[in-house]
């Protein structure tokens, strides 16, 4: 059986550019269907207006013929636009042979369909062509005495105003249009602001900023925000409880460890040395599954950002009186807002060796500065004391080789401290200082 596949960004897309692009297709086709409607209604009235006015010109000759055998009418009905030659505007009465024509007419007649029979009361559309062929509007109205009255306008008298109307109509819908898609970018932009604000809230947490999702959210977004805060608090139970097993587990075993260790160098107890050498590999593979243990909390669990001012100035109180007796002053310079993504009792012990190791071997002074360079944070410890030499510095640089292995009485703190730094992605560098002694170099992630 195979898992559920899984859809790459690709497939999935964007929220943002499926949104816009649903809400553009529902505009442009709504304004489509509006468009043709709106035609249909203009393009239905207009011809509704030229109907009426050619059935008005119909009444109007009706109401004018004379009655008897001969075909007159009683005043003259060349009205404009009827009056203009070839404007299209034209009406005609037929009887038999005999003709009357409006003046647009002149001497040549309207092609008017079959003669209908005569018993119809109101005007009706007919299909019909004009003196030179062209396509005209008909209405048609059969006497019971077989006299036929036709009146025409031209196709230009409905498809003239249409154009005029279909412009000013398309453009109206085009800024409309514009106005809609204006305000689905609106809309879009507002609507998933609230994810965006979530997402900067999240990297507020992932660096070290704030420790939770705040609870105030859009009532769509709220479930996610509690989601993600209860995945913080597992996250943060499962750091504890970690880091207390691991510790439990350094306790448990490096003490016995180093126990055994005394023993076996007390004369005669391992004369050939094996035991200490099998001592020694417990010792370091008990060291390297902490540390991967400990890797393993740390990078699965939200890191807190830790202000360095204040503990920098605790613990160099706290120094300055426990070697009171040698006059240790401890200068510090640690801009207030300089902060560390670290757990601050790993800096606090991080710190604690290294300022401690400074005041241990120095004369008189020891000076702790930090500062941001790029996306790290850097505190430089130094004294005055005999630091080390060339070789003691190379060989505490080669992994595998702890300090107070090389070098007797600088003590097991800078081990502590780089196996720390390292688990946070920094680092710890030692060198000469220009003060004379040694110049320790802590990196953390800022």
């Amino acid at each position: 059986m195979t898992g559920p596949r899984q859809m790459g960004p690709s497939r999935i897309g964007s929220l943002r550019r499926r949104l816009l692009l649903g809400a553009l297709a529902l505009i442009v086709a709504a304004l489509v269907v509006a468009g043709l409607a709106i035609g249909l209604i203009l393009a239905r009235f207009v011809r509704g207006q030229i109907d009426s006015r050619l059935d008005a010109q119909i009444v109007a000759l009706v109401s004018g013929l004379e009655p008897g055998p001969s075909l007159r009418l009683s005043r003259d009905l060349d009205a404009p636009p009827f009056d203009r030659p070839g404007a299209g505007w034209a009406w005609q009465v037929r009887r038999g042979d005999a003709v009357l024509r409006s003046a647009s007419l002149g001497t040549r007649d309207l092609a008017l369909p079959a003669p209908p029979v005569g018993d119809e009361d109101r005007p009706r559309p007919a299909e019909g062509t004009g003196p030179r062929g062209e396509a005209l509007i008909l209405r048609v109205l059969p006497l019971p005495d077989g006299t036929v009255i036709a009146a025409s306008a031209p196709r230009a008298a409905l498809y003239g105003p249409l154009r005029e109307a279909g412009l000013a109509l398309a453009a109206s819908l085009g800024v409309l249009g514009l106005c809609l898609a204006a305000g689905a970018v609106a809309q879009v932009r507002l609507g998933l602001r609230p994810l965006d604000r979530l997402r900067q809230e999240l990297e507020a947490v992932r660096a070290g900023a704030r420790e939770r999702v705040p609870d105030p959210q859009p009532a769509e977004v709220r479930p996610l925000a509690a989601e993600i805060n209860a995945l913080l608090d597992q996250n943060a139970a499962q750091l504890a409880q970690a880091r207390t097993h691991v510790a439990n587990l350094a306790h448990g075993l490096k003490t016995p460890l180093a126990t055994l260790s005394l023993a076996l160098s007390e004369p005669g107890r391992d004369p050939d040395g094996r035991l200490s050498q099998l001592v020694a590999s417990l010792d370091r593979g008990l060291r390297h599954h902490l540390r991967r243990a400990r890797s393993a909390a740390l990078t699965g669990a939200t890191r807190t950002r830790t202000a360095l001012a204040g503990p920098v100035a605790d613990l160099a109180g706290a120094l300055e009186r426990l070697h009171a007796e040698k006059g240790v002053r401890v200068i510090h310079d640690i801009p207030p807002s300089l902060a560390a993504a670290c757990d601050p009792q790993d800096l606090d012990e991080m710190l604690g060796n290294l300022v401690d190791n400074a005041c241990t071997w120095c004369r008189q002074e020891v000076r702790v500065a930090g500062r941001a360079v790029g996306n790290e944070v850097v505190v430089a410890i130094e004294d005055d004391g005999p630091g080390l030499g060339p070789e003691a510095l190379a060989a505490v640089a080669r992994r595998g080789r702890r300090l107070d292995e090389t070098v007797p009485g600088h003590g097991f703190g800078l081990a502590i401290t780089t196996e720390l730094a390292e688990l946070y992605g920094g680092g710890l560098e030692l060198d000469r200082s220009a003060m004379g002694g040694l110049r320790a170099r802590l990196r953390l992630p800022a």
